[in-house]
């Protein structure tokens, strides 16, 4: 049987050395990909079933590609709302009133534009959504010279049934004119 010596022991430690860094950088890389991972799985809808981290970049990749989908669409109806509200503004206030609408499954999103010398009561536009089932989540007004931009977001009572968006628009253009 052969001793170890003092030498053998720190020849041993001194090969060992590298070995041992490179693990516990590995170590060190592993958590902190772990910690990105769990940062990146908050920040995106959840996937349909746990998976694994390559279907979670993907997943992210698809969510990331359908938000950018999304601002181009929201970027366009800016600009053709833009561009609405300043024909309508650069006429006289006597114009008569529009309605744009935007369906997305259950919800629904309506601008209403008017002057301000209005002939109609907001209790009585949200009414209208009541009435065709729809649930009334959010209003907001502006006022952008002289004309006024409500932007009314619903739900439907039922996701089932949905809104009638020819519907409900009949019923406002019937309301506002």
């Amino acid at each position: 049987m052969r001793k170890a010596t003092k030498k053998g022991i720190m020849l041993r430690q001194a090969n060992n050395s590298p070995k041992l860094q490179r693990n516990e950088v590995e170590k060190n890389r592993r958590m902190h990909m772990k910690d990105l991972y769990g940062k990146l799985a908050v920040l995106i809808p959840p996937p349909p079933s746990k998976s694994s981290s390559h279907l979670l970049l993907e997943h992210a990749a698809t969510h990331i590609k359908n938000l950018q989908v999304r601002l181009d669409m929201l970027n366009q109806k800016k600009l053709q709302l833009e561009r609405t509200s300043n024909h309508i503004s650069t006429g006289s206030s006597s114009r008569s009133p529009v309605v744009l609408e935007r369906e997305f499954g259950s919800t629904l999103e309506v601008f209403l534009m008017c002057g301000l010398n209005k002939n109609f009561f907001l209790h009585e536009v949200i009414s209208v959504f009541e009435e065709e089932a729809a649930r009334v989540v959010t209003v907001n007004q502006s006022t952008v010279g002289e004309r006024i931009i409500y932007r009314i977001y619903s739900q439907a009572v039922s996701p089932r049934i949905g809104i009638e968006t020819s519907r409900v628009r009949e019923r406002l253009e019937e309301l506002i004119s």
